[in-house]
C-alpha cells in the first residue's frame, strides 16, 4: 500500500471525464456519466438494456467532450456474445458521426471463458 498526498490526488481526479451515457435520468443516477480510469460493473436481468447501454457507450466515448464524449477509442471485451456492430452503426447516426469511423474506433475481443480474461 502507498500512500500519496491529497494534492496528487485531486490532480489525478481533475483528469476524469464523465462520459454520458445516451439518458439524462441515467446520467443523473450516476452523478454525471460514467467516469474514465474507473471500472463500471453493468448487471441486471435478460433483455433490460445492458447491451444496448454498452453500444451506446462505445459510441459516446468517441463523441467530443463538449458532447458529453471522452474523444477516445473503446475496447470491448464480449463475454456473452451480445456485441453487434450495427447496433453502433445506428448509434453513430443518432449522433450524426461516420459509421465507419466508429467501427474503426471500437476493438473487439471475444472472451469464452476465465482462461480468455487472464490472456
Amino acid at each position: 500500500m502507498g500512500f500519496t498526498t491529497a494534492s496528487e490526488v485531486h490532480l489525478k481526479r481533475s483528469e476524469i471525464i464523465q462520459i454520458e451515457t445516451g439518458s439524462r435520468e441515467l446520467n443523473r443516477l450516476l452523478g454525471g456519466g460514467i467516469e474514465t480510469g474507473s471500472i463500471t460493473e453493468v448487471f441486471g436481468e435478460f433483455r433490460t438494456g445492458k447491451s444496448q447501454l454498452c453500444h451506446t457507450l462505445a459510441v459516446m466515448c468517441q463523441l467530443p467532450i463538449d458532447m458529453g464524449g471522452a474523444e477516445g477509442k473503446c475496447l470491448w471485451i464480449d463475454t456473452e456474445g451480445t456485441f453487434r456492430p450495427e447496433r453502433l452503426l445506428a448509434v453513430a447516426e443518432r449522433y450524426k458521426l461516420s459509421g465507419q469511423d466508429v467501427l474503426d474506433n471500437v476493438v473487439y475481443a471475444r472472451c469464452y471463458n476465465t482462461d480468455h480474461q487472464m490472456q
